[in-house]
Order: C-alpha cells, then sequence, then structure tokens
C-alpha cells in the first residue's frame, strides 16, 4: 500500500509535498489566531473538495446538492451531543451511516433509472432542498430558530468532546485532509480508480467491456456521501451553531466545489490548491477593504465569480495542471 502510494510519483513532487506538509504542521506556532482560523477554512473547503472530486472528478458523476451530506453530518452529531451528551467520535457511528443511505438513495434512483448528467445535478439539488424545508420544521433540533451546541471553553482542548482551543481544530481538519488526499491517492491508481475512469469517459463502453457501472458509480457516490458528513461534524463542533438555510442551501454546496473547480476536477492535489487560492485571497481582500472602512454586502461571491471566470477561461482544466507544468511535476491528471 505505500508503495502505490508513493508510485510514479516524481522526487520533485515528494520534496516539494514534505516541505508543504512540514510547513502546516508547524504552522500553529508562526501565525495568530486569525489567521489560524483561515488556514482551518482552507483546509476544510480542501478536505470537501477532494470529497466532492471522487464523485465528479473521478466518477464523472456531478452534484450540486453536496451540503445534503454536510447537514446529515452535522445535525446528527449535533443532536446527539446536545440531547444525549453522546460524543461526536460516537456521533459519526450514527452520522455516516445516514448519509450513506442518503446518498444511496440517490444513487440508487438516479442510477437504476439511467439518470446521469444535468439531471442528476438536479435530482441532488432537489434532495437537498428536501433536507433544507424539513429541518426547517424539525423543532427537535431547533427548526429555523437555529440549533446551538454550548459554548467551548477556549483555555483548555477536550478532544472527546472536540471543545476547545483552535489548535485542536486546525490538526483535526489537517490530518482529515491528508486522509482523504490519502485515500484519493490509492483509489485512483488502483483498480477502482480506472474502472471510474473508464465510467467517466464513456460510460456505455465501460459497460460493453463488462465494467459493472452501477456498482462502481454506487461506491463512489457512497464513499463521497460518507466522507463529505464527517465535513458536517466538523462544521457543527467548530461554529457551535447550525441553521437549516446556512447549512443546507444550495449556495452552500456550490462553495463546497469551487475549490476542485479553481484548482482541477480530477486532480489530486487540485482541491487543495484551489481552496488555498479561493479562501486566502478572498480573507486578504476583506482584510484590505476592513482596513480601509469599506464594506460592500456581497463582495466574497463576486470574487469567487470572477475567479470561476477566470479559470473558465483562461485555465479551463484548472489552476492545478498549469502550475505543475510549471514546477516541474507531472502528476497523472485523471
Amino acid at each position: 500500500m505505500i508503495g502505490q502510494l508513493f508510485e510514479g510519483v516524481p522526487a520533485r513532487a515528494l520534496v516539494l509535498g514534505g516541505l508543504l506538509l512540514g510547513v502546516l504542521v508547524a504552522a500553529p506556532f508562526l501565525v495568530n489566531d486569525y489567521l489560524l482560523t483561515v488556514l482551518i477554512i482552507i483546509l476544510y473547503y480542501a478536505y470537501t473538495g477532494q470529497a466532492w472530486n471522487i464523485m465528479m472528478g473521478f466518477a464523472g458523476q456531478l452534484s450540486l446538492g453536496h451540503a445534503l451530506y454536510v447537514g446529515l453530518g452535522a445535525y446528527t452529531t449535533a443532536a446527539l451531543y446536545v440531547h444525549f451528551g453522546v460524543s461526536p467520535w460516537i456521533g459519526i457511528l450514527a452520522a455516516i451511516p445516514i448519509a450513506i443511505i442518503g446518498g444511496a438513495i440517490i444513487g440508487f434512483l438516479a442510477f437504476r433509472f439511467r439518470v446521469g448528467g444535468v439531471y442528476f445535478a438536479i435530482l441532488t439539488i432537489a434532495f437537498a432542498e428536501f433536507a433544507r424545508v424539513g429541518f426547517d420544521h424539525f423543532s427537535w433540533v431547533g427548526g429555523s430558530s437555529g440549533f446551538f451546541l454550548p459554548v467551548a471553553n477556549y483555555s483548555v482542548s477536550d478532544l472527546w468532546n472536540l471543545r476547545g482551543k483552535p489548535m485542536m481544530f486546525y490538526y483535526l481538519i489537517l490530518t482529515m485532509t491528508v486522509g482523504a488526499f490519502v485515500i484519493c491517492r490509492l483509489l485512483l491508481t488502483g483498480r477502482i480508480g480506472y474502472f471510474w475512469l473508464a465510467i467517466r469517459e464513456d460510460e456505455e463502453a465501460a459497460r460493453a467491456i463488462g465494467i459493472d457501472t452501477f456498482r462502481y458509480k454506487m461506491f463512489a457516490v457512497i464513499l463521497s456521501a460518507g466522507m463529505t458528513s464527517l465535513a458536517g461534524v466538523f462544521f457543527a463542533f467548530f461554529y457551535n451553531n447550525l441553521f437549516p438555510e446556512q447549512v443546507f442551501h444550495i449556495s452552500r454546496s456550490i462553495e463546497l466545489i469551487l475549490a476542485p473547480i479553481i484548482g482541477g476536477i480530477g486532480t489530486l492535489f487540485g482541491p487543495v490548491l484551489g481552496a488555498f487560492l479561493l479562501t486566502g485571497l478572498s480573507e486578504s481582500m476583506h482584510a484590505i477593504l476592513y482596513k480601509f472602512g469599506v464594506d460592500i454586502p456581497g463582495v466574497k461571491q463576486v470574487f469567487y465569480g470572477l475567479c470561476l471566470l477566470f479559470v473558465v477561461i483562461v485555465l479551463p482544466h484548472g489552476v492545478w495542471p498549469w502550475v505543475a507544468r510549471v514546477l516541474g511535476i507531472r502528476e497523472r491528471r485523471s
């Protein structure tokens, strides 16, 4: 497995990757609390981008409703913690299966009846909207008034209950992001990865040569849903509040997929680079505007739109393939 992880990776890529990981590990000791929070947000979007990339970038199934899985993971663990005192580490044993069931229902309905492309994307939006409306009227988890977790004591870190300092959350999301990267790398270089790529490029041809397209598309959806639900758990305990309009809204789903689109769909490092570029640049712009006393509503969304427009026109395959060429790194683009 270790050999498969590093097989075919250029030495320069290993060195640069090791340096980046070293900087990220040391970052909490080098930056202030504000920048640490920005790094947490960056890694959060890098993680969710990798989870979405499995479904779209590798298997070719466009989802525009991934906020559904974030919300299911967030609300499940938060409700168990608030009402029954269940640790989120135990709560994920319920959150992941619930998200997987949700993904399996969507996948079964779509793939059994040969629904794909934009129609599959619309189906994912519909389920996320169903969840938004349902949780909006679900009083047990606060409904439209919101669901709030107890305020954390930031003087200490309680890893078991995910209560504590930003540094704890930083290393948690860093571990999740590295873990997701490793999973994606192993899958992409294995048999399943080749089946996914065959399905993405030409599903009919893949079916003709004997690939069980239904099975492998379902696996992509289920794996992506389960991984994304973990991001929901992190979201709930990091922000301490949940609102259906905030968690399940389509704008949340769009935010989750911007990083891999900007960085490069179907690439391993694209979601990470995209998250650093989008969040880093938008926060820098916000800080500059704040310094001059300028407050423009919706400026972040406008910035995201301009970035997306630039990439679509100038770098249609994403920023990472271009960066890889400049650095002399040849990452196989799936």
